[in-house]
């Protein structure tokens, strides 16, 4: 069973969810310059490296307390040689 495609209906479709996932990508953008990548919602580290913003004192397997501000550029805080596995 073959069904025709409405080309211009699909290119609507495509051009809709186009749109939807640029807003999410831009909003990810705007906050990613103020608020770190890695800080769940639940002020959780989820990097898999070290970090100064880092509160190790956590019960083992829990994920790291994130306390660092959101008003301070964090991107210089990230220690590429510290391995917290």
């Amino acid at each position: 069973m073959h069904h025709k495609v409405d080309k211009e209906k699909y290119e609507g479709s495509l051009a809709r969810l186009y749109n939807i996932f640029k807003g999410i990508s831009d909003s990810v953008n705007e906050v990613s310059s103020w608020r770190c990548p890695y800080k769940n919602v639940e002020d959780r580290c989820t990097a898999g490296f070290g970090c100064r913003n880092q509160n190790r004192n956590v019960p083992e397997g829990a994920l790291y307390i994130c306390v660092g501000s959101d008003n301070l550029d964090y991107r210089d805080a990230w220690e590429s040689s510290d391995d917290i596995s």
